[in-house]
């Protein structure tokens, strides 16, 4: 039960502003605890998630710090563009390095629904956790 707290919380922490690496944790969980390999990856997900919608949340509240003008022409007009564009669609890459906490928070700032969003975040992540395990169940 523990590694899936541990699971849980670094996955949540990985997917937050801050820096962190869930992807190594996963692997190593998966070959190192009793738990199943299916539980790790929902728990790791579930805190990824929640870790993504606090960046939602946060750039929600940015909003108020940051006018549209502001961001449609400083070095965030690319990403808001994808946002924008695809609307909540965009969120499914919200796994990937470099702009996928960039998407989250630009998700909230142009308030695309919650609801939705958490649904697009929550399948990418876990999607990409799903073959991670399988990568690291393959190799050992």
């Amino acid at each position: 039960m523990s590694a899936l707290w541990l699971m849980f919380s670094g996955a949540f922490v990985a997917a937050t502003l801050l820096p962190g690496g869930s992807e190594v944790l996963l692997a190593a969980l998966i070959n190192d605890s009793t738990d199943t390999w299916l539980a790790l990856v929902i728990a790791a997900t579930v805190g990824n998630t929640l870790g993504s919608i606090t960046s939602y949340y946060l750039g929600y509240a940015g909003r108020f710090a940051k006018t549209p003008e502001a961001l449609s022409t400083g070095r965030y007009r690319h990403s808001i563009a994808l946002v924008q564009r695809y609307g909540c669609w965009s969120l499914l890459l919200a796994w990937a390095p470099v702009i996928g906490d960039l998407l989250c928070l630009l998700a909230g700032w142009v308030k695309l629904p919650v609801i939705k969003s958490t649904v697009m975040i929550f399948i990418g992540k876990g999607l990409r956790y799903l073959l991670i395990a399988a990568m690291a169940l393959h190799w050992l």
